[in-house]
C-alpha cells in the first residue's frame, strides 16, 4: 500500500513490468528456418545446455530473436572486472571520476563481437545435433541469423540498463529473474499431469527441501562476520576528533553467482568442443570427442567436477576483489585499528585468515545449490521434481535486492515528508 502511494515508486514498477512483458515477447519470436520442436526436446535433454537456457532468460531453447538473451554482455562484465583488477591503467580509469561510465562503454562494445562469436558457434553446434534443428543454410542465411540474435542481446542490454536507472534493482539480473519465474507456470503444468498419488510423499519431500533451499540462500546471502574496529582519538588545536568504534563486514558470499557461471563455463567448454569432431574422418579423433561426451554425461564425473571447480572458483573470484592489505593500508591511514591485532601486515594477515574460513563456509554452500538438482534426481528418482539450486539462488538474491532498493526509496521520502 505503502509502495503504489507514491507516484514515483509506482510508476518505476509499472515499467519495469513492462519490460519484462516486452522481453517475454521477444523470447517467443522464432528466428525462421528454426525447428524449435526439435529444439526444445535437446534442450530437455541436456542438462549443461538447460543451464545455459537459464542464464538467456528462456529465450535460447525456442532460438528466438532473443536467443544468446544477455550471456554475451555478462561475459564481457566478467572479463571487464578481471582486466580492471589485472591490468593497472583499467584500474586507474576505475577509479576516475566518470572512470565508471567509461568501463561500462567499453563493456558495451566488447558485448557485440562477444554475441557475435556466440550466435555463430551455435548455430554451428545445432548443424551438428541429429535432430534436424537448422539444415545446410547459406552463408547470408547464416549472417542474417547471427545479427538478429546480436540485435536482439543488444536490445535486452538497453532494456536492463532501463530498469536500473529505475532503481528497483539490477535490470541485467531482474531479466535473468523474469525469465526463470516465466518457466514456473509450464513446470506446474508438466507436474500436474505427471503426478499421482504414489508420488505424495516425493511431492511433500520436494517441497521441504526446496523450503530448505531458500532459507539456506537467504541466511548464505545475508550472512556476514562482523570485525570491530576501532579509531584512535586525535587532538587538533582544541578540538578532538574520532574515538570511536564500529565493525568491518566480510560477507560470507561474497562472491555471489559468478563462481557458478564460471565453473559451468569450464564444464561446458570440452563437450561442445568435442561435438565439432563427433563427424572426424579420422577415427581416433572421432572415438575421443565421444568419449568426451560420454564421460561429461556421467552424472557421478559431472557433479564432482562442477563442485570442485564452484569451490575453487568462489576462492579465485574473492581473492580478485577482496584485498586485504589494501584494507588494512587503508585502516592505518585513518587511525583505525582492529583490537588486540596490530596494525599494517599484521592486519591484513588477520584479516586474510578470517576470509578464509568464513569462504569454506560460503563456498561449500555454493557448491551443494549449484549440483543441487543432481543430488534430487538420486534421492527422488524423478525427472520432473528436480530443484534448480541455481534458479533459487538467483531468484532469491533479486528479490532481497530489489526489497532493498524499494525500502531505501521509501525512507528517503519519510525523511522529506519530514
Amino acid at each position: 500500500m505503502q509502495i503504489f502511494k507514491i507516484k514515483q515508486i509506482r510508476r518505476s514498477i509499472l515499467f519495469v513490468l513492462a519490460m519484462f512483458f516486452i522481453f517475454r515477447i521477444g523470447a517467443h519470436i522464432p528466428v525462421p528456418g528454426v525447428n524449435t520442436e526439435a529444439m526444445k526436446e535437446l534442450f530437455s535433454e541436456n542438462q549443461i545446455l538447460g543451464f545455459m537456457n537459464l542464464f538467456s532468460g528462456g529465450t535460447m531453447e525456442n532460438f528466438s530473436v532473443m536467443a544468446l538473451g544477455i550471456a554475451p554482455f555478462i561475459t564481457a562484465s566478467i572479463i571487464f572486472q578481471l582486466l580492471t583488477m589485472i591490468i593497472p591503467k583499467l584500474e586507474e580509469i576505475s577509479k576516475e571520476e566518470g572512470g565508471r561510465q567509461k568501463i561500462n562503454k567499453y563493456t558495451r562494445f566488447l558485448t557485440v563481437p562477444l554475441a557475435m562469436l556466440q550466435g555463430y558457434a551455435m548455430i554451428s553446434l545445432l548443424q551438428q545435433s541429429q535432430l534436424g534443428i537448422i539444415g545446410d543454410i547459406g552463408v547470408f542465411a547464416t549472417i542474417s541469423i547471427v545479427i538478429t540474435v546480436t540485435a536482439g542481446t543488444v536490445f535486452l542490454m538497453w532494456i536492463g540498463e532501463l530498469i536500473s536507472e529505475r532503481n528497483i534493482g539490477n535490470g541485467v539480473s531482474l531479466l535473468i529473474f523474469a525469465g526463470i519465474v516465466a518457466g514456473l507456470p509450464q513446470f506446474v503444468q508438466q507436474l500436474a499431469f505427471t503426478f499421482d498419488r504414489d508420488q505424495l510423499f516425493t511431492l511433500l519431500l520436494y517441497a521441504a527441501i526446496a523450503l530448505i533451499t531458500v532459507v539456506g540462500v537467504v541466511t548464505i546471502n545475508e550472512a556476514q562476520r562482523n570485525i570491530p574496529v576501532s579509531y584512535a582519538r586525535r587532538v587538533r588545536g582544541t578540538r578532538m576528533y574520532g574515538g570511536m568504534d564500529t565493525h568491518l563486514p566480510l560477507r560470507v558470499n561474497m562472491a555471489g553467482v559468478i563462481p557458478i557461471i564460471f565453473a559451468i563455463a569450464i564444464v561446458i567448454f570440452p563437450p561442445t568442443i568435442a561435438q565439432f569432431f563427433l563427424k572426424a574422418e579420422t577415427a581416433w579423433v572421432s572415438a575421443g570427442a565421444q568419449w568426451v561426451i560420454d564421460l561429461f554425461q556421467n552424472q557421478v564425473f559431472y557433479g564432482v567436477l562442477y563442485f570442485s571447480l564452484v569451490v575453487a572458483f568462489t576462492y579465485f573470484y574473492t581473492a580478485v576483489i577482496f584485498h586485504p592489505d589494501q584494507i588494512a593500508d587503508n585502516l592505518q591511514k585513518q587511525g583505525g585499528f582492529i583490537p588486540g591485532i596490530r596494525p599494517g601486515r599484521f592486519t591484513a594477515d588477520y584479516l586474510r585468515k578470517v576470509i578464509n574460513r568464513i569462504l569454506l563456509a560460503g563456498s561449500l554452500f555454493l557448491g551443494l545449490i549449484a549440483i543441487l538438482p543432481i543430488l534430487m534426481q538420486f534421492v527422488t528418482g524423478s525427472q520432473v521434481l528436480i530443484i534448480g539450486g541455481t534458479s533459487i539462488l538467483i531468484v532469491v538474491s533479486v528479490v532481497i535486492e530489489s526489497v532493498k532498493q524499494v525500502e531505501s526509496q521509501l525512507t528517503m521520502r519519510e525523511y522529506e515528508g519530514f
